[in-house]
């Protein structure tokens, strides 16, 4: 069976200033998404699932529509604040959906099979969808589950800070934990993050950051649907509480639950963060495209 691929397409876009699952990107306008979708067929994968907003569900489709749904499975499934989740009819009144583990969550009527999970604004690198398809095809079992790790010097941006989950593991490369990192820039020549005490502290070039590309049997959705339905109790009156991947996959680890391998990449990294991303993501997709790793039109 042919892993999916999830896309997190449900994002608000705020710090960014518009809708940027759809904004042209590359050398004939295509959205980063459109070349997630173009390395996960070559990859192996048989489905894509987008995770989107209705409210943005017209202007996604009419930039999608008949570009790639010949080539492989497409399916929708739609997230917001109060998305029936286990049983859950009653929400607490809140602007925005619960994080990306609820964005998980709402694909699990459409989910099968081991799936990869991805945010629709990052571009990932060819290799890392080879190395995740192989893992999902082969190695991932009920209580074993992988992430990519990227270099964290490769993920950084020119434009202002990032947040990012740094990788705690051990040394069979099994993740035991994700520590997430605000704020980070290069200050002096050295990434550096801001701590809870308003201090900067030092983080490694070389040190590995999770950027969203998970890996998962599709048994995760029974206990992230459990741990979802505690969340929701215990963060009733925090309209802005978000129930996070990597909150998921710590407490599944700190319970001894499942291992989760993590996969080095040194893949460079893109995403339009702030709206002065988009300048170099477009020149870095006119690089790829003249070096010959994406045909110049993608469809």
């Amino acid at each position: 069976m042919k892993p999916t691929l999830l896309i997190l397409a449900a994002g608000m876009g705020s710090r960014y200033g518009g809708l940027k699952q759809v904004d042209p990107i590359g050398v004939n306008g295509e959205a980063i998404i459109e070349y997630s979708v173009f390395d996960a067929i070559r990859a192996g994968f048989g489905k894509v699932v987008f995770v989107i907003r209705e409210d943005i569900e017209q202007a996604f489709k009419d930039k999608f529509a008949n570009k790639f749904e010949q080539k492989i499975d497409i399916q929708y499934v739609y997230q917001a604040a109060d998305s029936p989740i286990g049983g859950i009819t009653e929400f607490p009144e809140r602007l925005k959906p619960w994080g990306t583990a609820h964005a998980v969550l709402v694909a699990k009527d459409v989910i099968t099979e081991p799936f990869a999970v991805i945010n629709a604004d990052d571009y990932y690198g060819i290799s890392a969808f080879r190395s995740m398809s192989n893992f999902l095809t082969n190695d991932c079992t009920p209580d074993t589950y992988s992430m990519i790790g990227y270099v964290l010097h490769k993920t950084l941006s020119d434009h202002g800070s990032v947040n990012r989950g740094v990788c705690a593991m051990n040394d069979q490369n099994h993740l035991l934990d994700i520590v997430e990192r605000l704020k980070i820039e290069r200050i002096d020549g050295i990434p550096q993050y801001l701590g809870e005490d308003d201090q900067r502290y030092p983080l490694s070039d070389q040190d590995l950051v999770s950027m969203n590309f998970f890996g998962f049997h599709p048994n995760i959705f029974d206990t992230m649907e459990s741990m979802f339905i505690q969340f929701v109790k215990d963060n009733w009156e925090k309209p802005k509480a978000e129930f996070f991947i990597p909150l998921v996959v710590s407490q599944m680890i700190e319970s001894g639950a499942m291992k989760m391998v993590v996969i080095p990449n040194d893949e460079q990294w893109f995403g339009v963060t702030y709206k002065e991303d988009k300048e170099p993501v477009q020149k870095a997709f006119a690089i790829l495209t003249e070096e010959g790793k994406y045909p110049p039109s993608l469809w």
